[in-house]
């Protein structure tokens, strides 16, 4: 058995959004089950050095590591399948590799020779590689290179590939994750545009030894014969990867189909354990299956129009924590959105929130749709229907607060209007020179920190303990000169910095709220499908509680009619 390295690349065909990001994690996945240490790696070919900047309504949710990179959506979704916290070496774009070339060429960090896409370029690709393999400690690397073959931003990684493949031969396998279309006019699966697909992958001298054949069916015997003669793989290399109801189901699915050991048998591995490692895996999709009793969930946000359609991409990690959380709880989530600004302009009103379990108020920048929130939190918070507001949403429930509560009623934040009279929110002070130079990239408190929890607080209950870790993304915090007013007047702080000069999460008393609960940091970063976060289990027990406390309410209601008219 070899004990080399191994490297698995997994690249897409014929056309993007294919499923590449879930795949490579559930290859990752398959391979975990079967003993083997595995750290995934997403490579972006955008000049972008991070995604920090990437508008979430274009490129998706920015997800956030707990060392502070912002990185791709498809990080998350490694971290949520294989139950691993990634670094900064799983992750790279074009930007940071070109900007790192050209800073050691300016330093004379390749002693004066003539600096050029190949080698430098390449090497540096292939450097970082190697050094996120030893970073990890681990056996086997996924790689996904983003994009699709034929496009002229991944060039450079899949050349990087194909020369760390002829210098470690037999330790490098190449899968093509291609898209096999079925014409409505026709009613038949064409194979035609996964072949052309891999002849531009020939075209660069790669040749993929495994095939995922996404399709909106399973591809028959008959397909996976022609597309092995035509492609040069072997049959049982072509795997079917059909449209399916979840996404959790996918690694269930590739070992229908032996995978996982094909790939071994293909990198001269054999499993580490007998034991199946998917069986917790097994329960958490049973549970998904199982869970039929809906619980309805409204969601206001303001990243939610893009053309004609919702991209729920923007709140990626929010949708799958409630899912999580739902799933142990054997309730099946609905969500609905709702567009701030329709409040704004009346296009909606409020109180159509009244017909919900549970609202969640999730992160985001600017001003626009902001009134309409605060409209939506007040709402919520006098009709007493459990709350988790996310980043943006407490630090406008704090705004509320103040304005509805408080009496504050010119209350903002420095984000919105910097010259208001009292911002109760209000930007860190180490920020504001960056600002100042518009210096936006990283200018933010990025990545885990910790925060101490007030006993007989939700969320001390939640957690069960008195420390926590959790990650950040946001440049504005409640301001301290406003702490003492705020606890005074009944908001409790039940969540601060050791230093207590920063406040992590805001509560009502149960007393007075059944679950009214923010949070200045991002939990949804930290659910696992084996593992979901405390808080949002937390407020999906509260929506399960509220809608019985709905349902009680409702039945003696209609008692009382009932012997009115008699």
């Amino acid at each position: 058995m070899s004990k080399k390295h191994k490297y698995i690349f997994v690249i897409g065909g014929v056309m993007s959004g294919v499923g590449k990001g879930i795949a490579s994690s559930s290859i990752g996945k398959i391979l975990q089950a079967k003993g083997f240490k595995v750290n995934p790696v997403k490579i972006d070919p955008y000049l972008n050095v991070d995604a920090g900047t990437m508008n979430p309504t274009e490129h998706g949710e920015v997800f956030v590591l707990d060392s502070g990179l912002e990185t791709d959506q498809d990080m998350g979704n490694y971290e949520r399948f294989m139950n691993v916290n990634l670094g900064n070496a799983d992750y790279m774009t074009s930007g940071s590799v070109y900007k790192y070339v050209i800073e050691k060429e300016r330093n004379l960090g390749y002693g004066g020779k003539c600096v050029e896409a190949i080698p430098h370029i390449t090497g540096e690709i292939r450097r970082r590689l190697e050094e996120a393999a030893k970073k990890s400690l681990s056996d086997i690397s996924v790689i996904e290179i983003g994009g699709t073959v034929g496009d002229y931003q991944n060039i450079m990684f899949i050349e990087a590939a194909r020369v760390m493949a002829i210098k470690n031969p037999g330790d490098v396998i190449f899968i093509l994750v291609s898209y096999l279309p079925v014409p409505s006019s026709l009613g038949e699966m064409k194979t035609k545009p996964t072949q052309n697909s891999i002849r531009m992958l020939n075209s660069y001298g790669v040749q993929p030894n495994f095939i995922l054949c996404r399709s909106p069916r399973s591809i028959d015997q008959k397909r996976k014969e022609k597309i092995a003669i035509s492609c040069s793989v072997p049959t049982e290399h072509v795997i079917s990867a059909p449209d399916i109801e979840s996404i959790y189901d996918v690694p269930l699915n590739f070992e229908k189909e032996k995978l996982g050991n094909i790939l071994l048998k293909s990198l001269n591995l054999s499993p580490k354990t007998r034991v199946d490692g998917l069986r917790e895996w097994k329960k958490f999709v049973q549970k998904n299956k199982a869970s039929k009793e809906e619980l309805n969930i409204a969601v206001v946000g303001k990243y939610f129009d893009t053309g004609d359609f919702v991209l729920s991409d923007a709140y990626l990690s929010v949708i799958e924590a409630v899912k999580f959380s739902s799933f142990w709880n054997t309730r099946k989530p609905k969500l609905t959105w709702f567009n701030s600004k329709d409040f704004e302009n009346g296009k909606a009103d409020v109180s159509v929130l009244g017909n919900f379990d549970g609202v969640i108020v999730p992160g985001g920048f600017g001003q626009s749709g902001i009134e309409g929130i605060i409209m939506a939190i007040k709402y919520v918070r006098e009709s007493k229907i459990p709350y988790l507001g996310l980043c943006y949403g407490m630090q406008l429930m704090v705004i509320e607060y103040a304005r509805n509560v408080l009496g504050i009623k010119d209350a903002n934040t420095s984000e919105i209007d910097p010259n208001a009279k009292n911002l109760v929110i209000d930007i860190m002070p180490e920020q504001k020179k960056k600002l100042e130079n518009n210096d936006y990239g990283g200018s933010m408190r990025l990545g885990s920190y910790p925060a101490i929890l007030l006993k007989g607080t939700i969320a001390y209950r939640a957690y069960g303990k008195k420390e926590i870790h959790e990650r950040h993304r946001h440049r504005y915090e409640v301001n301290p000169e406003f702490h003492t007013r705020f606890i005074d007047g009944g908001l409790v702080f039940s969540g601060i910095s050791p230093d207590k000069r920063l406040m992590e999460i805001a509560e009502l008393p149960t007393n007075v709220h059944p679950f009214f609960l923010g949070t200045q940091f991002h939990p949804e970063f930290k659910a696992r499908p084996l593992n979901p976060h405390p808080l949002f289990s937390a407020f999906v027990e509260s929506m399960i509680e509220y809608r019985k406390k709905m349902h009680r309410v409702a039945v003696r209601t209609a008692e009382l009619l009932i012997e009115g008219s008699v």
